[in-house]
């Protein structure tokens, strides 16, 4: 089963990262994603640039379920921090 910080190190291998939140619980986890690489993307693909990096880990059960609560730039984040 895996951990929180175990998901997260899978999405900072995906996306250069400059903030990520993990929480699950071992089969269901949710996900906050900060990245410069979300940079001039719509949602879909912000989304998509994720789970299409962790398509073996999805395929194969590893990961069973990825909900991306947010996927913002480093000043989306920024001015929803405020």
């Amino acid at each position: 089963m895996l951990t929180p910080e175990q998901v997260k190190a899978m999405i900072e291998g995906v996306a250069q990262c400059e903030h990520v939140e993990v929480e699950g619980d071992g089969h269901h986890f949710f996900a906050v994603i900060v990245s410069s690489e979300f940079a001039g993307k719509p949602r879909l693909a912000r989304h998509r640039l994720i789970k299409d990096g962790l398509k073996a880990q999805l395929e194969s059960n590893e990961l069973h379920a990825l909900s991306i609560s947010a996927a913002a730039t480093p000043e989306e984040w920024a001015a929803k921090q405020s």
